[in-house]
């Protein structure tokens, strides 16, 4: 049962709210802060909506940011670098992009600047002079665990087609159901989302895969979200695996790996970062995306994808750039889904080639990746395969433990080293270095500066008589 004294407002923004009170205008911590609260959740930021105007509510406090002046919202900051949106209540025009009201028109009505918000759960607001208030029934669906749009569904997405994928959000991040006339409309409205732009689905679609429940993928698919957003993934859903190490689809097995990811490894390495946890999943939602364009059958009947790892990679970079994600992000996600089934003989000087070409920092991850890869297939072998990984598990630690040389960097010899034995400065350099690596990667008891050094001459007079 949700208890309304769950919510407790912290001390800056009660004084915010009774610093406008005290003026003669309402006030109200409102939204994902109260439903949160109810939840009893810690709320990750605080917003106020009140019948004060933006100039009315710059004059009640000393240091005040007109962030979004235009639509009403002014920042209060408050001592301790602690700042806090204050929204006059209003009303919205027409909204003639599918995302931004052409005007905002003021309004003293705390239940018309309600009634334009998304969700009833966010419709919800909070002061401790008046109380909860609920004009939309938010706190009945939260306890239901609805998702449900405030008034007319398709009037609510009409205006911003983002909050299409907003309800299948937050429905992944509460473990909610979403109400049938509200799912009815997202689905009628879908393709209003191509007027949104790529960073916004983006924010959307990673806070869904990483969510307790990314099975909200399938959701987005049987309402036609996806054909517009991802439609790679309509592609897999739609592509069977007959093959003996798979009992589900592309689709469905890429929603069952997202699932398996865990956020700590098998060994106890320590908890993955809210960034790596991110990289990991959206390498979980990719590492396959190219199996229909590789698709096979043999004389048996038998499902095969030969190269999709390297198709799902090209496509991985085309969807990661499509959406406009970082430059390192892309780097980190296109590693994990290029080598998501390499499978080396569990001996050392192999997982440190491994290494070397995913990156010491990426390797733990992509381990993590083949072990929810694994889970995600049939029970076919899966004894085996994650008898496997334990035993790279294994090695990779006894590496680390010795702290193995594993780049360039980590040579017992640099650049300038080789200069001052005679080598002529250049790409040779390079060369020379790569060659050396590949002598320690194979044994590390090679990385000593005399013998390098010696080596070194003999690879320069090799590439000598290449030239």
């Amino acid at each position: 049962m949700i208890a309304i004294d769950k919510v407790k407002i912290p001390e800056q923004v009660r004084t915010i709210i009774e610093t406008l009170e005290e003026r003669g205008f309402e006030a109200y911590a409102v939204g994902g802060c109260i439903r949160d609260s109810l939840l009893g959740k810690e709320p990750s930021d605080w917003d106020i909506t009140t019948s004060a105007k933006p100039g009315e509510v710059k004059a009640c406090f000393k240091k005040t940011i007109d962030t979004g002046i235009q639509h009403g919202t002014v920042t209060v900051l408050m001592p301790g670098r602690k700042s806090y949106e204050v929204t006059t209540f209003r009303v919205d025009g027409k909204y003639s992009d599918g995302r931004h009201p052409d005007e905002v028109i003021f309004s003293p009505s705390l239940h018309e600047d309600l009634s334009r918000r998304d969700f009833t759960i966010n419709a919800l607001v909070y002061s401790e002079s008046k109380g909860l208030i609920d004009d939309f029934e938010g706190l009945k669906d939260l306890q239901m665990g609805i998702i449900r749009a405030v008034g007319d569904p398709l009037r609510r997405f009409g205006e911003d087609a983002l909050r299409i994928m907003r309800a299948f959000r937050f429905a992944a991040q509460l473990i909610f159901t979403i109400e049938k006339d509200t799912r009815a409309a997202a689905s009628k409205l879908a393709e209003n989302l191509r007027q949104i732009s790529a960073e916004r689905i983006r924010v959307e679609l990673e806070k869904l895969i990483v969510s307790p429940d990314p099975s909200l993928l399938r959701d987005m698919y049987e309402a036609g979200i996806t054909k517009v957003i991802l439609p790679e993934f309509d592609a897999c859903m739609e592509r069977p695996q007959r093959h003996p190490h798979h009992d589900r689809s592309v689709g469905e097995h890429i929603i069952k790996t997202i699932q398996s990811i865990e956020p700590r490894d098998s060994l106890g390495f320590s908890d993955f970062s809210d960034n790596q946890r991110k990289i990991l999943c959206l390498a979980a939602l990719l590492h396959d995306i190219g199996k229909p364009l590789t698709h096979s059958v043999d004389s048996e009947g038998i499902d095969h994808f030969h190269g999709h790892a390297a198709k799902s990679t090209e496509l991985a970079l085309e969807i990661l750039r499509r959406l406009k994600y970082d430059n390192d992000t892309i780097r980190s996600v296109g590693k994990l889904v290029q080598y998501h089934d390499a499978k080396p003989p569990l001996q050392a000087s192999s997982i440190r080639r491994l290494m070397n070409e995913v990156g010491a920092e990426l390797f733990p991850m992509l381990l993590t990746l083949q072990r929810a890869d694994v889970l995600a297939q049939s029970d076919y072998k899966r004894a085996e395969k994650l008898e496997y990984l334990s035993g790279s598990e294994g090695v990779y630690r006894d590496i680390l433990a010795r702290k193995d040389c594993l780049h360039t960097k980590d040579l017992a010899v640099n650049g300038k080293d080789l200069m001052e034995i005679g080598i002529e400065k250049g790409p040779g350099i390079g060369k020379i270095l790569k060659g050396l690596l590949e002598m320690v990667l194979e044994d590390p008891e090679c990385n000593k500066k005399d013998y390098l050094l010696k080596k070194a001459m003999e690879i320069e007079k090799a590439l000598g008589n290449i030239g």
